[in-house]
C-alpha cells in the first residue's frame, strides 16, 4: 500500500510507529504498526525499543487470511507479554468458524478491528443504512443491527487521511 509517513512516502514498509489515531480502545497509545507476518521476538524487541504499549497487526490492510497459525502466534504472544493488540482484518474473514479468533477475544487487551470497505460512502442520501447481518436466518447472531450512515459517520468517530501521515517508518 502506497502511503505517506512523517518520514517519507513508501509502499514497502514493514514497521512504523505513531500514536493510535483511530477511535478504538487503544486511541492515543504509542503504537507499533506491523505489516504482514513477522517473527514474534522481532516485533517484541521493536515495540519495546520504540516504547509502544500497543501493537497493531495487519497494518496497511496486510491481513490476508493465510497462515492463520502465525497470525495467532503473533497476537497471542504479544497479549501474553502484556501488550494491547489490534488485529485489523476485512469483514470477509468473519465468515466461518475461527476458534483462534474466539480465543484471542478472551483477552481483555485484544481489539478485533473489522474493516468494512465502503467506497463513496458520503455520496449516499440521508436514508442510507448499514446492516450488520448474519450468514443466514438465525445462523450465528441473535438478529441483525441497522445503523443510519449519518449516525455512524460523526466527528467523534472520524479519522481524516491527513492524520495518518504522522507515523514514522522503522527500518
Amino acid at each position: 500500500m502506497q502511503r505517506d509517513y512523517a518520514t517519507g512516502q513508501s509502499a514497502t514498509v514493514t514497521y512504523f510507529k505513531g500514536v493510535e489515531i483511530e477511535k478504538t480502545p487503544a486511541y492515543g497509545q504509542q503504537t507499533l504498526f506491523v505489516v504482514g507476518v513477522r517473527p514474534l521476538e522481532e516485533i517484541t524487541d521493536i515495540a519495546t525499543n520504540a516504547k509502544c504499549d500497543h501493537v497493531y497487526l495487519g497494518a496497511n490492510q496486510s491481513f490476508d487470511g493465510k497462515d492463520i497459525k502465525r497470525w495467532d502466534e503473533m497476537a497471542d504472544g504479544l497479549l501474553k507479554q502484556g501488550f494491547w493488540v489490534t488485529l485489523d482484518f476485512d469483514a470477509k474473514y468473519c465468515a466461518g468458524k475461527h476458534r483462534w479468533l474466539t480465543d484471542l477475544c478472551e483477552h481483555q487487551n485484544f481489539i478485533p478491528q473489522i474493516s468494512l470497505k465502503i467506497p463513496n460512502l458520503t455520496k449516499y442520501n440521508n436514508n442510507a443504512t448499514i446492516k450488520i447481518d448474519d450468514t443466514d436466518f438465525r445462523a450465528t447472531n441473535d438478529g441483525v443491527w441497522c445503523h443510519s450512515v449519518d449516525s455512524l459517520t460523526t466527528q467523534e468517530t472520524f479519522t481524516g487521511w491527513s492524520q495518518y501521515t504522522k507515523d514514522e517508518i522503522i527500518k
